[in-house]
């Protein structure tokens, strides 16, 4: 089985979970006889592609001619259209002219296209222009190695015009991997209408449709509008190879809670500093630190001066790499208490340094954590309660710490690629 995979970002040089999530997976079709060829707007050249071949959309030429993503698509998706109308030909041998006609067709396609185009790779202002030439980009490559793969499957709205544009241009069948949608990020009056769009013309153009979790799935469905049918739940894993935990020296003798994530509307940053602020009644010696960046973060930081706790509230700002797992480290608990979380990789890692976790019911990670402690992100009262107890009853917090590390390390990225290649093998004719 061999798979054409788009996606926006790749270790190290990534700005969330989903570039992380895409190393684990390609390590996990490797693992399942799976070769991929990974295409990325912006590569570096330091990705390690031991597992995947990584194609970089920036050294491809693409025609510049077409304005849209959908003029591109008319110009060029009679390619893979089968006509009826030749005539006095058997079903095999019009299989073979029609092969024939399609190699033709994809050797003038090739000549016609002569310019590159940049990608920053980024999020930045231009991003709706950078995934729309990435989908332009994206058709070419899948012409290009049309030989080299039996199945597309494209990650998040960022990558769905090219998963689409291959599919029209090859004919292979498209599966789309859903690691989070426009109600995750937003309430529905806030929506940006554009990428609800294309997250809704991607779910539908696909063969199959994979989600993180049973909450994102039920959100497709009910939301989306998508036949139940063709909407699977692969939750997600972590890959812990190569990593050991680290043994730092800790500055301060007090116990320290953790939020790491994107200070977003998404994550709930508001409700850790209110139990924070709960928690600082009953005890003092916590500190709170809330690592990460986003749009949030000055909001966040006047709400902490506001409840008069800044003595015991810390902002790190986005930490990468090894002081991702230094914090860890540091940390005696950590909480993600998320309005919409579709999975919510962040306390596996902590639980795998072993930091009992406190998650909110609203991730799809609570789905398959038993031992992570649970409350609604609404509920300060319990979130306060349960990072308490934790920081008060040594017994509880290591009885936590060890069935944690023990569950999250059956969490393995080979056994979700494992249920990925079934999800291609059921697609591919």
């Amino acid at each position: 089985m061999r798979v054409l995979m788009f996606g926006w970002e790749f270790p190290p040089h990534i700005a969330g979970g989903l570039g992380t999530a895409c190393e684990g997976i390609v390590k996990g079709l490797a693992a399942n006889g799976v070769e991929t060829l990974f295409v990325m707007p912006s590569a570096s050249g330091d990705e390690d592609q031991s597992a995947t071949t990584i194609i970089n959309a920036s050294d491809v030429s693409v025609d510049v001619q077409s304005n849209t993503v959908d003029e591109f698509l008319d110009k060029v998706k009679f390619i893979h259209i089968d006509s009826d109308m030749i005539p006095y030909v058997g079903p095999e041998e019009f299989s073979s002219v029609m092969e024939d006609e399609r190699r033709r067709q994809v050797k003038d396609f090739r000549i016609q296209y002569g310019q590159k185009y940049k990608f920053s790779g980024k999020y930045g202002s231009n991003l709706m222009e950078e995934v729309a030439r990435y989908a332009m980009v994206g058709g070419t490559i899948a012409m290009q190695n049309v030989d080299r793969f039996d199945v597309i499957h494209a990650h998040d709205w960022l990558t769905y015009l090219a998963g689409i544009a291959a599919k029209e241009l090859t004919g292979k069948p498209l599966v789309v991997h859903v690691h989070a949608t426009s109600y995750d990020r937003g309430d529905e009056k806030h929506m940006d209408t554009r990428v609800l769009d294309i997250e809704k013309r991607g779910m539908m153009a696909a063969d199959k449709v994979i989600t993180v979790s049973d909450l994102t799935r039920n959100i497709v469905i009910n939301k989306y509008g998508i036949d139940p049918a063709k909407v699977v739940t692969v939750h997600n894993a972590v890959d812990f190879s190569g990593r050991e935990n680290l043994m730092v020296e800790r500055g301060v003798k007090d116990k320290v809670v953790t939020f790491l994530g994107r200070i977003t509307f998404q994550k709930g940053p508001e409700y850790f500093i209110e139990a924070a602020a709960k928690v600082l009644k009953r005890t003092k010696n916590v500190r709170f630190v809330m690592a990460g960046s986003g749009d949030m973060m000055n909001r966040a930081i006047r709400q902490v001066a506001r409840m008069g706790i800044s003595d015991r509230f810390h902002f790190t700002g986005f930490l990468h790499g090894t002081d991702v797992q230094k914090m860890f480290a540091l940390s005696d608990v950590y909480i993600m208490p998320s309005v919409s979380e579709p999975f919510g990789i962040s306390p596996l890692e902590a639980m795998r340094s072993n930091v009992p976790s406190i998650i909110s019911h609203q991730s799809g990670a609570a789905e398959v954590l038993k031992y992570a402690f649970k409350v609604d992100f609404w509920d300060v009262d319990a979130m306060a309660d349960d990072i308490y107890a934790l920081l008060q009853y040594p017994a509880l917090s290591e009885f936590a710490a060890k069935q944690g590390y023990e569950e999250v390390n059956a969490l393995k990225w080979n056994n979700a690629a494992a249920k990925m290649k079934q999800v291609y093998e059921s697609v591919v004719k």
